[in-house]
């Protein structure tokens, strides 16, 4: 799977977990989960609501620190405006290190919150250890940065893309002061990647997703192979831009199968005066040496209307002055043409029945196909059924045995 972002409005970690909850809102429900995992359930809530802002529909996501005194009135939660507290970079590590959370997804969130804090630690001349996170540190960013893990993880182990980010300008107030657009850590965390300006201020990329691009390391631009889009989601932005839509966009893709690449040496010759029997011989022999792929033989014309043999062979460039050797050895050609090409291969494997009969599968563009190996399908001859349909049967029951392994 590959993952493409592309930032219309700019990116934030809540924008992230909309974005891909859009896309594949069936891992919703894990998300309270997650907070459990991290002891955050009575202290953060998370919810993800449809968005409509007039011209785009897509997901907003809210993640909300909750006060000690948050009730329930009304059926409706009432949370509280406080200043948030700071936590060290050490206190965040030891609490995912300690949650519940399976390693991978704990090992991406520290590793996001690890690159967050080698960026302060630069800009503020400290050790990474002695990093303290103020609006980064607070319970609602911890979320989001668990909840981004958690997603990611949940996605497999895809690729990752980025198309041209918008850097903001302007001035933003932080516990640190007044601090320029993009801020500096978030400034560390962009770099390397594509950034422009397109004439609107404000903070378009948060401290939290930059932090998350960082981990990601995307490639810059689209995919550049072939892909299949199999999703898309919309995430939103609390902010409302002029003339822009404040959104992510996430898109899912599948890769198509890439066929491997290799060079081949192709010999070629006719043959006009060596009898068919030794000739055939000769052939035989050529195709038995272990450097040769494969030997083809063709009836044409020569000069003077002489009937001949056109003679095709494909071999190992490694192995050529060998492989012509033996083309003089074995037939009465005088000389043989030899030039090296680009071969493109589908992947394939070779599966076996109980019985021996072996089964070749190909992953084709279009999907999987399968075939009896042709020296299995003479032993399908003396059985009962037919041997193409039985062969047949065979394919298509190792074809779907196969299906079922690559989604499991």
């Amino acid at each position: 799977m590959h993952l493409h972002l592309d930032p219309v409005g700019g990116l934030s970690g809540d924008m992230f977990i909309a974005a891909l909850l859009d896309a594949q809102p069936e891992l919703e429900q894990q998300l309270p989960h997650c907070l459990r995992a991290i002891g955050l359930e009575h202290k953060v809530s998370v919810s993800r609501s449809d968005h409509n802002n007039g011209i785009l529909t897509g997901s907003r996501v809210q993640v909300t620190e909750l006060s000690e005194s948050t009730q329930e009135q009304d059926g409706h939660a009432h949370t509280h405006s406080h200043t948030h507290q700071h936590h060290h970079f050490s206190d965040i590590r030891k609490l995912l290190l300690n949650s519940a959370l399976t390693e991978p997804v704990q090992q991406r969130a520290i590793d996001i919150f690890t690159r967050l804090a080698q960026a302060e630690a630069q800009v503020h001349g400290m050790l990474v250890e002695d990093v303290a996170f103020h609006e980064v540190g607070a319970l609602d960013s911890i979320a989001d940065i668990t909840l981004a893990a958690y997603l990611i993880e949940a996605l497999g182990n895809p690729s990752f893309s980025v198309s041209t980010i918008p850097m903001g300008s302007g001035r933003i107030n932080c516990q640190h002061g007044t601090l320029p657009v993009p801020a500096p850590a978030t400034l560390l965390l962009l770099r390397g990647l594509p950034l422009f300006d397109d004439g609107i201020p404000g903070e378009r990329v948060t401290p939290t997703g930059a932090a998350i691009l960082n981990h990601l390391q995307p490639a810059v631009g689209g995919p550049v192979t072939g892909m299949t889009l199999t999703g898309s989601g919309v995430g939103f932005g609390t902010a409302t831009l002029p003339g822009l839509p404040n959104i992510l966009r996430a898109m899912l893709f599948t890769l198509l199968p890439q066929s491997q690449h290799d060079e081949i040496s192709v010999f070629e010759f006719e043959v006009d005066d060596q009898t068919p029997e030794d000739l055939a011989v000769g052939l035989q022999y050529l195709r038995e040496l272990p450097a040769v792929l494969d030997v083809l033989a063709t009836a044409v014309t020569t000069k003077k209307n002489r009937l001949a043999q056109s003679i095709r062979i494909l071999g190992q460039p490694a192995q050529e002055q060998n492989i012509i050797n033996a083309c003089y050895e074995q037939t009465t050609t005088l000389g043989v043409r030899h030039y090296r090409c680009a071969r493109s291969i589908l992947p394939r494997r070779e599966v076996q029945f109980d019985d021996g009969t072996r089964i070749k599968i190909a992953q084709r563009p279009s999907g999987y196909t399968a075939k009896v190996d042709m020296d299995d399908l003479a032993k399908l001859q003396q059985q009962h059924a037919p041997r193409t349909a039985q062969a047949h049967e065979l394919a298509n029951t190792a074809l779907q045995k196969h299906i079922r392994e690559q989604k499991s």
